[in-house]
């Protein structure tokens, strides 16, 4: 393999529309490893950005990416041209809700609707 076909251009769309990258990796690298890379590149002015790998799902070519994966496993032929750039769509999963904040989702008191017509 040459040069240029171990290294895939990769960029990662936010759900706003806004880029992270255009940057080049090695297809030996891992979705986790992509994924650390977002995080640590997530635009500091955009609230509710992911903590951990597992807040953050990957999809390319329709296909929700695996962290054992590599880039390389996870190239489509039919997506991705030769010497172009590969955009990876990122989701960012909300974050649990806790035991206090499930009761109060559940209470019959707390999801009371009151309408008043004058």
């Amino acid at each position: 393999m040459s040069g240029a076909q171990d290294q895939l251009e990769i960029k990662f769309r936010l759900t706003d529309g806004s880029d992270i990258g255009p940057k080049n990796f090695s297809v030996a690298t891992s979705v986790a490893t992509l994924k650390e890379n977002i995080i640590a590149q997530w635009p500091k002015e955009k609230g509710n950005g992911p903590h951990t790998v597992k807040d953050i799902k990957l999809i390319s070519a329709g296909r929700i990416l695996e962290n054992n994966r590599t880039v390389g496993e996870c190239r489509s032929p039919l997506c991705d041209i030769p010497g172009g750039v590969t955009t990876m769509h990122v989701l960012v999963q909300p974050p649990p809700i806790g035991k206090a904040e499930k009761k109060l989702a559940n209470d019959p008191k707390q999801n009371k609707c009151v309408c008043v017509i004058l």
